[in-house]
């Protein structure tokens, strides 16, 4: 069988009195990309800083790609990448020029890192730019650019910390589109995101963490079957009619159902045994209350997540 890219195993971290990492259990499988998730202060970046052996662990085995990240730390160095939450290229050179700076660092020739630079270019799509100083790029290039420096060492595991934070949305598309490519030509990758829809789009399996534990684990699908059941959502045509759909839906379900006033969505969880679709519009008919749409869907990610994590 073949290598597991990372085996995280009782895993432990301290600061001081705050326990950040709490045995800590992770798989990740090769030809993966696996998306951690939690809230704030669960722990994700932690376990990417250990995985980076940017930070010494109190406890528990970390083994990537073989090498026990305690032990062998350089070895592990050699066949990662990392890019952060933040671009760290440097503006006043070209894009080409950063590249090749970072390939050097890695212990490329003047000539290897020169080739390294401009398959990377090409990859990312930034060919055109590349001989433009940083400080003219967009965000988007910018990130891209940054992922791209994480690439010129040809790593075996790409992590990923919140890549396409502040990011308008055409520009998380267009690295999203990056990382999709850098997949299929067989980089393993690592993410931590908060936009549980960036995961839903690109991760294979998921660990979802809270206080510093996995609790729970597995592909997009089988998370939110573990959840179970369906949400029937109903859009009413007015604010006004809002109170109206709420307590009609709050029939089928102890819990209550969930108002956003902003978009004027109406939902409520219910399980799998009715044919609720026929009993929600006969519910909105009989409630007098005027509505857009009306569907039964599967629990979203977002939903999955704040039901795993007690709403944390």
């Amino acid at each position: 069988m073949a290598t597991a890219t990372i085996e995280a195993r009782g895993v432990t971290k301290r600061f001081g009195k705050t326990t950040a990492l709490d045995g800590l259990d992770l798989v990740a499988e090769p030809g993966q990309v696996v998306a951690l998730l939690g809230p704030n202060g669960a722990g994700k970046t932690t376990f990417v800083r250990a995985v980076a052996t940017l930070l010494p662990l109190d406890g528990g085995e970390l083994i990537v790609a073989g090498h026990d990240a305690r032990r062998e730390p350089a070895a592990v160095r050699q066949i990662i990448g990392l890019a952060g939450q933040f671009a760290a290229v440097e503006p006043v050179m070209t894009g080409r020029e950063n590249l090749e700076m970072v390939a050097r660092l890695f212990g490329q020739g003047r000539r290897v890192a020169k080739r390294s630079a401009a398959a990377v270019l090409e990859q990312l799509g930034l060919e055109e730019a590349a001989n433009k100083p940083v400080r003219t790029y967009s965000g988007g290039m910018r990130r891209r650019l940054d992922l791209g420096a994480s690439l010129v060492g040809d790593p075996r595991l790409l992590v990923l910390d919140e890549p396409t934070t502040g990011l308008d949305p055409r520009s998380r598309n267009e690295l999203w589109d990056a990382i999709r490519a850098l997949v299929g030509r067989g980089t393993d990758v690592l993410l931590t995101t908060q936009y549980l829809d960036e995961a839903d789009q690109l991760a294979t399996h998921i660990v979802i963490i809270d206080h510093g534990k996995a609790v729970a684990s597995g592909t997009s699908t089988e998370l939110k079957r573990r959840v179970g059941g369906r949400v029937i959502e109903v859009h009413a045509r007015t604010r006004e009619d809002l109170p109206a759909v709420a307590n009609a839906l709050g029939r089928f379900d102890r819990a209550g159902p969930q108002v956003d006033e902003a978009t004027r969505k109406v939902s409520v969880g219910v399980d799998d045994a009715e044919n609720w679709l026929s009993l929600a519009l006969e519910a909105m008919e009989a409630s007098g209350a005027d509505v857009d749409d009306i569907t039964l869907r599967q629990p979203s990610l977002d939903e999955v997540f704040l039901a795993l994590t007690n709403g944390n």
